[in-house]
């Protein structure tokens, strides 16, 4: 029986640009990992060492400079329908009710919405307990709530695949952590392969299956670490004495001078 292949892998694959004195600048180098379906991946890594990069060379959004870039063993060459994404900020339409902000993927891919993606849409804002506010403008939504209009949103089309792009970091700390269990119970409910951005190491450390620890500019991977922690996690998973340990390790190696 054949192995399938794995939902996301980047081999060799670098990213150079140029600034605006014409000056070559390398993002990434060498870059190579593999995101198994279904599997919870976070990376980590020094501001401006490519984490944001990487992630619109998988949405399609830039093309590699260098290496391959594979979704399901498929050459990326351009956006996918399989692909959601979820931004540091909601990016919501204030003309838009609730309800229409998560339909308005399908408005914009199909130009109408059918009454099937509407009942879709309300089913997804139950699952992210919004459902009393379907009808709800923007404005009255606090930064917490905006964001689970956003994951509603980029469910909306049951993407394989759902990146995202550090979502919680505009968000004061308790509901950052009130966020971060909300998508734990979002994923286990409805799994995806998750592709997280993030800063915050605690935070990875608690959502993720694997951490990949990125190296200053030009990015490449320092470390890929195993979280083992057992599932469904909780409060008590913080207090768990590997979840330290790794946390730990982790911030030692990212305050490594780079070589």
């Amino acid at each position: 029986m054949l192995t399938p292949p794995p939902a996301i892998s980047f081999k060799d694959v670098g990213q150079h640009f140029q600034d605006n004195n014409g000056f070559d600048v390398v993002a990434l180098k060498d870059l190579t990992f593999d995101v198994g379906r279904h599997e919870f991946v976070a990376v980590l890594g020094p501001s401006g060492c490519g984490k944001s990069t990487l992630l619109r060379q998988i949405a399609g959004l830039i093309a590699p400079s260098q290496g391959a870039l594979e979704i399901f063993g498929t050459r990326v060459t351009e956006p996918r329908d399989d692909i959601g994404i979820v931004f540091q900020r909601p990016t919501l339409l204030p003309w838009f009710d609730v309800l229409g902000n998560v339909t308005f993927v399908a408005r914009h891919k199909y130009g109408r919405v059918s009454d099937e993606e509407k009942q879709q849409a309300r089913n997804l804002l139950k699952l992210v307990d919004l459902e009393a506010f379907a009808s709800a403008e923007i404005d009255q939504l606090s930064g917490g709530m905006q964001q689970r209009v956003a994951i509603a949103r980029a469910l909306l089309l049951d993407p394989d695949i759902l990146l995202m792009d550090e979502p919680f970091s505009a968000l004061d700390a308790l509901s950052r952590d009130e966020m971060s269990f909300e998508l734990l119970r979002i994923w286990m409910d409805r799994p995806k392969t998750v592709l997280f951005i993030t800063h915050s190491i605690p935070e990875a450390v608690l959502l993720a299956d694997r951490i990949i620890v990125m190296t200053p500019r030009p990015g490449s991977v320092r470390e890929i670490l195993t979280v083992d922690l057992p599932r469904p996690r909780s409060m008590a998973t913080m207090s768990d004495p590997r979840f330290g340990a790794l946390t730990n390790h982790i911030r030692t190696q990212l305050f490594q001078r780079h070589g």
